[in-house]
């Protein structure tokens, strides 16, 4: 019998994920999130569960690596130009869209109707300064949702907005044969204008890093809202700030930041017209469930010797056969 292969998470996973990983192999968790443990304890790993930045001297160093397996979608947390020398890349896409097409709309409506004011003054100064937000709060049925990027997040989004809601939803996105019908392909630029809640959730990509700077602010309706469950190097932080503190944006969701965790002085949180979450969009048990359940599907495509059915990096496969056989 062959000797079990280590399998490494980044995180601690679902329960049930951690029952099936330990019966595939050696499994073993860092015993933080943080980059110093993963480099460490990451050591010998054959597969690595990613939910946390892997650097690419960890692709490099384990030469008997043979997949890093995203817990989620976006593989900018995986050093895929490193992987050329023979490490599969596999994730698990849209097992959380649902997840965060809710956040999406949790938060709009959230802003919309003033609720950290008056969650704030309720607290703090009591029922009626809370209650005097209402006469300023606003109904999203009927409003033009923007959104950035339209894959499985961006479709669900969609369909939430205009099926519960009424929305009209317009979309920029760099495939536009993919759109549902309803949904209406605009330039950039109108997307900035038209939006009255402006979704983003595209990759972050040298073409999307920045692309919400201020420029881009300045052309977005005064009191738009922005909702950020992409990557927040897609903004550009310090005019997205300035706009808030301004006014010219009614307010912001944000999940995604350019330094995580965020700081505790960053002055996102000096903001009254932003909600903060930390990097969580995605995540609830049933997402966590769903993501881990791909998980533990690709990793046992892999120990079997089969291609991962969400193969990210397909053309180092004959690479990979000549490394590891």
């Amino acid at each position: 019998m062959s000797e079990a292969k280590v399998i490494f998470s980044t995180h601690v996973l679902h329960p049930e994920v951690t029952h099936s990983l330990r019966a595939l192999g050696e499994y073993r968790v860092a015993s933080a999130p943080t980059p110093e443990a993963i480099n460490a304890e990451s050591a010998g790993a054959e597969i690595i569960v990613v939910r946390a930045k892997i650097a690419p001297e960890i692709v490099i160093r384990e030469k008997g690596l043979m997949a890093c397996v995203r817990h989620g979608a976006g593989l900018d947390m995986i050093p895929v130009l490193e992987t050329k020398a023979g490490v599969l890349v596999a994730n698990v896409p849209g097992a959380n869209a649902i997840t965060v097409a809710e956040h999406v709309i949790w938060s709009a409506l959230a802003l919309l109707r003033k609720y950290p004011a008056v969650n704030s003054d309720l607290r703090n100064e009591g029922w009626e300064s809370g209650r005097k937000h209402s006469n300023d709060g606003r109904e999203l049925s009927g409003r033009t949702v923007g959104i950035l990027g339209v894959g499985n997040i961006g479709r669900q989004i969609a369909s939430m907005s205009q099926h519960g809601f009424g929305c009209k939803v317009i979309a920029h996105t760099r495939t536009p044969a993919n759109l549902s019908d309803g949904i209406t392909q605009v330039p950039f630029d109108d997307l900035l204008a038209q939006s009255d809640v402006l979704v983003l959730s595209c990759p972050l990509t040298d073409e999307t890093a920045g692309i919400i700077d201020q420029h881009a602010i300045t052309k977005m309706k005064q009191g738009a809202l922005l909702i950020n469950v992409s990557r927040g190097p897609v903004t550009d932080e310090a005019a997205l700030i300035a706009a808030l503190a301004s006014e010219h944006l009614g307010g912001a969701a944000i999940d995604v930041f350019d330094e995580q965790p965020l700081p505790s002085d960053h002055a996102f949180f000096s903001l009254p017209n932003v909600i903060l979450t930390p990097h969580m969009a995605g995540i609830t048990e049933e997402s966590m469930l769903r993501m881990g359940q791909g998980v533990v599907a690709e990793t046992k495509r892999i120990l079997a010797g089969e291609k991962p059915d969400n193969f990210c990096n397909p053309q180092v496969w004959d690479d990979y056969r000549t490394r590891l056989t």
